[in-house]
């Protein structure tokens, strides 16, 4: 937090985030930063939503534990893969830091390491397709290395996107469809006081946690995500905010 604003920042951009009713058209601000050859890019901070609670609930985010391909690196999105004796001890640590609480929503990717992960967890999840990882068309089992040779230069998933393969593919703007879907099926539940629980995929969450909080679809990639970690996601004052994000359960 600095001055009242919110900033998030990538290489060259950074990313203000102001009330509604105070996005600046030409300041200083903006003239200053495209002097120092960046672009600021100035959007609304999230918007406050009606709470029919006093205190209302909390959206817990775990993705699945680690796999042989998590492991591996190669990006894992709809093969249907389970999780390694690692994944399956990381998954009840989280389990262990979760105990205790209830949820009055539960879901779950259907696919098997996200299942496997929630049972572990000790939730009894619904499986929801819209938290299925991402789709990765053609670079399916590819890792980011061997994408790069392929291309024969930089990529990067959140704003290049991938090619059809087996698969159709998505692009980041298509999986926000999903992953605000899914969402409205948690904030009603979050302002009438309840918590909710979402297991899932790296690339699926950090889509959702961009989205809470009202980043581009594209600022996902700043949300790093590791196996079996524990995120949470609530309000300050009525306003979507980050409380945890991606912490490793002891």
């Amino acid at each position: 937090m600095m001055d009242g604003y919110t900033t998030f920042s990538t290489a060259s951009v950074a990313i203000v985030q102001l009330p509604a009713d105070r996005v600046p058209g030409s300041s200083g601000r903006i003239r200053d930063a495209r002097r120092r050859g960046r672009r600021l890019d100035v959007r609304p901070a999230p918007r406050k939503e009606p709470m029919t609670s006093e205190r209302p609930g909390e959206l817990v985010l775990v993705r699945h534990g680690e796999t042989e391909w998590s492991k591996s690196g190669q990006h894992t999105g709809r093969t249907d893969i389970p999780l390694t004796e690692n994944g399956k001890e990381q998954a009840r640590r989280a389990g262990r830091a979760l105990a205790g609480r209830t949820f009055a929503l539960a879901l779950s990717s259907p696919l098997e390491r996200a299942r496997e992960t929630a049972s572990l967890v000790g939730v009894d999840a619904e499986l929801d397709d819209d938290l299925m990882e991402w789709d990765y068309g053609a670079y399916e089992g590819l890792t980011t290395p061997q994408i790069r040779v392929q291309r024969h230069g930089p990529w990067d998933l959140w704003t290049d996107g991938v090619p059809a393969g087996d698969t159709p593919g998505e692009n980041a703007a298509e999986v926000r469809v999903r992953v605000e879907r899914v969402l409205d099926r948690a904030r009603p539940v979050l302002a009438d006081g309840g918590d909710a629980i979402f297991v899932a995929h790296g690339h699926v969450l950090r889509a959702l946690g961009a989205a809470w909080i009202r980043l581009a679809p594209q600022d996902g990639g700043v949300l790093s995500l590791s196996t079996a970690t524990v995120s949470v996601l609530g309000y300050e004052h009525g306003r979507p905010v980050i409380d945890r994000w991606n912490v490793s359960p002891s």
